[in-house]
């Protein structure tokens, strides 16, 4: 099977009945009335859910994905646009927060739903990124000659085709202020298989300067298909970096984010940024206190080397960038 056909098919093939990941890990059934039906729906590549452990319920990678009664609870100070971000949506399918970078959105769809997600209430009906709207795009970025990089986000910007993205390239590329190409994605560790020849070699064409920032929480989540995917790029001086999201139950111990950063490292991955929650609806029993994820840092600090040890960061809108909280 063709590279582009196989992460198709495994994308197809994500589980999104419950029961259906129930009866996969061999969980005890009685746990389902914890589970709660929502406009978020269950959505998780079976390559995912076979890093995660048999008949465990706490299972730190199934924690992330499957979708409990806690989501539904309303809780003071969180919200759907908890970065306002709908105040910084000029244009359908553009954001623009911070003055040289926007953020588009080739796709609302992920191969995996986080429930962690702070676009989980997002309204992708109304910033569809079709290509027909490509002359607004481009006629925003060239009235604001402050932009020199463009971020590409989602949904998950790798699920889009590579037809589409080379599009969206060839447009972007014509315009000489932009000097950068950010891509924030969750496939390359979710599904590796995304990372093909063709779409390495597609992303290196390109005479602007692309670095990939991949998602990753946990060092379960980092298998041997993971690290050859990753070195794809890194082998090929493409710079990768990851984004870890703090989540309570999940990584909130020095020992797993230090395994985590030392585990990507033998891909060449550097850690980026340790993001504390976005405040989101229905997100609340992942929050870790800010106090805490200061003396998490500090753990890491002594555990890692400097180059190892990401910045412990939120973000606040309206902010000129992401706050550094220590450091």
């Amino acid at each position: 099977m063709h590279e582009s056909d196989l992460w198709q098919k495994q994308l197809a093939e994500a589980v999104t009945d419950p029961l259906v990941l129930f009866e996969k890990l061999a969980l005890d059934q009685t746990y389902l009335k914890g589970v709660v039906s929502n406009s978020f729906k269950l959505r998780v590549p079976l390559g995912f859910v076979r890093r995660m452990k048999q008949g465990d319920i706490h299972d730190p990678l199934l924690r992330q994905v499957l979708p409990l009664q806690e989501e539904n609870q309303s809780v003071q100070g969180f919200a759907d646009d908890p970065l306002q971000e709908k105040h910084f949506n000029p244009v359908p399918g553009l954001v623009h927060k911070y003055k040289s970078r926007v953020l588009l959105m080739p796709t609302r769809a992920c191969a995996i739903h986080c429930r962690y997600c702070f676009r989980r209430h997002f309204p992708y009906e109304e910033n569809g990124l079709s290509y027909q709207r490509k002359d607004d795009i481009i006629n925003y970025i060239q009235h604001h000659p402050e932009i020199n990089e463009v971020i590409f986000s989602g949904g998950d910007p790798l699920v889009s085709t590579d037809k589409v993205l080379e599009k969206w390239l060839f447009e972007l590329e014509k315009l000489p202020q932009l000097h950068y190409l950010r891509i924030h994605s969750r496939l390359p560790i979710v599904l590796p298989s995304r990372i093909t020849t063709e779409l390495v070699s597609l992303l290196l064409s390109s005479r602007m300067k692309v670095t990939m920032v991949v998602h990753c929480n946990h060092p379960q989540e980092v298998d041997e298909e993971v690290l050859v995917a990753l070195k794809k790029m890194t082998n090929h001086a493409m710079t990768v970096m990851n984004q870890t999201a703090l989540l309570k139950g999940v990584n909130d111990e020095v020992e797993i984010l230090a395994q985590l950063n030392k585990k990507l490292f033998q891909a060449n991955v550097l850690p980026y940024y340790l993001h504390l929650l976005d405040r989101v609806a229905g997100t609340h029993h992942f929050e870790v206190d800010e106090t805490r994820a200061k003396e998490i840092w500090k753990g890491l600090c002594a555990a890692l080397p400097g180059y190892l040890v990401p910045r412990l960061a939120r973000e606040h809108p309206g902010e000129v960038s992401k706050l550094w909280l220590v450091g």
